[in-house]
């Protein structure tokens, strides 16, 4: 069943549990992720970002969640991840599909950013349809070397409760580390918990943490065997992602995680079934690689059985 953002991120804070956000972009991923959510009885939001739209859909991909959506008695929201373009995102609100919306204004100026996310807020309330914003930038933190650099590209505590109380956002993502993509880290993760613990007292807004994809070791060690060039890729351990909810987080987006089972699931079917072309049973495949990582992730984000 559809429910909403800040239902959803309510209990999470009673239960002081995380909930996971997967992207989606084709029937099979919406299937692994509804598949994972009823094994594990955990909630799961289900994002589109604006690529997958261009890809596959917006009204395609909302109907298909929907569809799922309706089959189900596990809670579930539709939810638009790291919407950039206004015009998209306000298409995304009017359309009766999602239930929440991202607007990532990190990479403006704080004074536009607040001013645009407003706005948006503004807009989606109108609709019932919930806001998660983020200030801070997230993307190549690593690369900023100085120390004075690296604080100033990551969320300010003072900051973020100002954008929290002016947006009145129902969702705020927060940067303490964390990095997109499948080549997060040079060397060991290193997050910072003591600007995610000052966040967390001072903001009372649920808080987000993107970039958090882990490439778990077996499911990498399977795409590499079967022909993937990854060996550099490395994510957030899971003891990080522990603490992290622990201090605070309320919903963790995945995605490179599922692209890496994905691919690790096609290319072992393939590879072990030369004779078979249908892309029913190697897309299966990749799909219940998918569903697996799910199901981990929602026990390590606490949310199982809830």
């Amino acid at each position: 069943m559809l429910t909403t953002l800040p239902s959803l991120l309510a209990r999470a804070e009673h239960g002081r549990y995380a909930v996971g956000a997967f992207n989606v972009y084709n029937l099979e991923t919406i299937q692994a992720v509804v598949a994972a959510a009823e094994a594990e009885r955990s909630p799961a939001i289900l994002q589109t970002s604006e690529a997958a739209i261009a890809y596959a859909g917006m009204e395609t991909l909302g109907a298909l969640v929907h569809l799922f959506a309706k089959k189900t008695k596990i809670p579930l929201v539709f939810h638009l991840d790291h919407g950039k373009n206004e015009k998209l995102i306000m298409e995304a609100i009017k359309s009766g599909w999602y239930g929440s919306v991202m607007f990532d204004g990190s990479a403006l100026p704080y004074k536009k950013n607040l001013k645009l996310t407003k706005k948006i807020v503004k807009a989606a309330h109108a609709r019932g349809v919930a806001v998660e914003a983020e200030v801070g930038a997230i993307a190549g933190i690593e690369d900023f070397v100085s120390v004075k650099e690296r604080d100033a590209h990551l969320t300010s505590p003072e900051q973020a409760l100002e954008f929290a109380i002016e947006t009145g956002c129902d969702a705020l993502a927060v940067a303490i580390g964390t990095k997109h993509g499948a080549y997060k880290f040079n060397g060991d993760c290193q997050l910072d918990f003591e600007r995610l613990a000052e966040i967390k007292k001072l903001v009372k807004t649920p808080l987000v943490l993107h970039g958090a994809s882990g490439v778990p070791a077996a499911v990498k060690k399977t795409a590499m065997k079967f022909g993937a060039k990854i060996a550099e890729a490395k994510g957030v351990s899971d003891p990080a992602i522990k603490k992290a909810v622990k201090l605070g987080i309320r919903k963790i987006n995945i995605d490179t995680d599922l692209r890496i089972a994905l691919n690790a699931g096609v290319r072992q079917f393939l590879t072990e079934h030369p004779e078979d072309i249908d892309p029913r049973a190697f897309l299966a495949s990749g799909k219940n690689e998918m569903t697996q990582v799910i199901r981990q992730k929602m026990r390590l984000f606490g949310s199982s059985k809830k």
